[in-house]
């Protein structure tokens, strides 16, 4: 029995051991495989460019401005006293903790590698406390609202930024661009029309001029990054493009390649009133549920002459005629579009515009009703004054064309914004030194 016990124990730790082993083994393989999935999922993000977007259906309405100036760009100066004001809107009307960081990107607004602490003075993140019900509306909803850069949250350096808001535990709900400028050069453009004869009377021609007296660049080809977007949209925007000639401090970009169809002027609506139809309403119907706002039957102008039409360049403004603070008096609506025309075989229409956060978006999708032979869509929007475009997904050439609905003209009145970056050898991020708006106004 004594000889038993001997040989088994030996036996038995063997066991053990080998058990234990295999566990530590298949430890290491699991804690390898996160190890490889968490590094995919930090590529994955690294190289995961920043738009304007509300993640979540029942978020609408995400408003980044200067306080006071509805229709401004959000950019400050660093250092400066200037704030941006952020709101938005969430239907399920009730109250929860959302918060917000600032995440730091380079010019093409992906993630930059700075770490927080680098580009941010202040805890990782703020709670967003200012908040409201709707007042007198259909739809319920609570609105939000916080203010950016305050005393105990701002930012460090210049560059691209993205507001990422998201609820406290939970997934992110919107992300908004902003920008932070530290003028360090001089920028001069010109709109023209077209130098090229086959496109005189169609497209805008850009000329630009840097001079950097203050400001050291060793290699303009690579150092200097320059963005210049037609109405603040980056579908089309013209980047990548290096100076023409070099001298005395002065970069030149007259190229004759630079240039952006003309399109057309904006189509608009107001719903500022429900109890009224302006002049592109053709029917109101209000009831305990819904809102509903029919608009005229739209036309494509693909081959109509230019005239001239009152726009705000493809943006919107919130309003209630019959409130005393819109932000939470205004009342939601189902606007519809109804544009007669043939069946487009090779790609999908869409409304377009700022109200669209000027990209392709499923929700302002429309459809062909064969029986009509007309494209319909209906969109929920909260009260104010809007203007859009329609536009042709192409499947073909893989663009956005406008010009195809709307038809393009060099007397169009659109406003250009030219960003300059600056990244130098060594650098870790692109600086933002730059900025001017121009107009194609006095082409007209």
């Amino acid at each position: 029995m004594r000889t038993y016990n001997f040989i088994l124990i030996p036996f038995l730790i063997c066991i053990l051991f080998n058990t234990c082993s295999s566990k530590k083994e298949i430890s290491k393989k699991n804690i390898d495989t996160d190890n490889t999935l968490n590094q995919q999922a930090v590529n994955n993000k690294e190289n995961l460019i920043y738009y304007n977007e509300s993640l979540k259906k029942n978020i609408k309405t995400i408003l980044c401005h200067k306080i006071e100036d509805e229709l401004s760009l959000p950019i400050i100066n660093l250092n400066s006293n200037e704030k941006l004001q952020v709101s938005f809107d969430d239907l399920q009307a009730n109250i929860k903790d959302y918060y917000f960081t600032i995440i730091h990107c380079n010019a093409d607004w992906t993630r930059s590698d700075l770490m927080l602490t680098e580009y941010l003075f202040g805890f990782g993140e703020e709670p967003i406390t200012n908040y409201e019900f709707s007042f007198n509306t259909i739809q319920k909803y609570t609105h939000y609202q916080f203010e950016f850069p305050t005393v105990d949250f701002k930012p460090l350096i210049s560059g691209n930024y993205i507001f990422k808001i998201y609820e406290k535990g939970g997934e992110t709900i919107a992300y908004r661009r902003f920008m932070v400028l530290e003028t360090k050069l001089n920028i001069k453009a010109n709109v023209k029309r077209s130098t090229h004869p086959e496109y005189r009377n169609s497209k805008h021609e850009i000329e630009l001029l840097i001079q950097h007296p203050t400001l050291n660049v060793a290699n303009p080809f690579s150092d200097i990054k320059i963005h210049i977007k037609q109405n603040n949209r980056d579908d089309n925007a013209i980047t990548n493009i290096t100076p023409l000639f070099v001298k005395n401090n002065e970069l030149i970009y007259d190229y004759n390649e630079n240039k952006f169809w003309g399109n057309n002027e904006f189509r608009h609506f107001d719903i500022t009133s429900l109890r009224y139809q302006s002049d592109r309403i053709r029917k109101i119907e209000l009831d305990s549920i819904s809102n509903n706002v029919y608009l005229f039957h739209d036309i494509k102008k693909s081959f109509n002459l230019y005239s001239i039409e009152p726009d705000i360049n493809g943006k919107y403004l919130i309003k209630s005629q019959e409130g005393w603070k819109s932000s939470i008096e205004a009342d939601y609506t189902n606007v519809n579009f109804t544009i007669p025309m043939d069946y487009v075989s090779y790609g999908d229409l869409y409304i377009f515009g700022e109200l669209s956060d000027w990209k392709i978006n499923k929700n302002y999708k429309l459809n062909y009703n064969f029986s009509k032979k007309q494209y319909e869509g209906s969109v929920l929007l909260k009260q104010g004054y809007y203007n859009y475009h329609y536009v042709l997904n192409d499947t073909t050439t893989k663009r956005i064309d406008v010009s195809f609905i709307e038809g393009t003209h060099y007397q169009t009145r659109n406003d250009y914004f030219i960003y300059v970056y600056h990244r130098s050898i060594g650098d870790r991020y692109d600086s933002f030194v730059g900025f001017i708006k121009t107009s194609s106004k006095e082409l007209f």
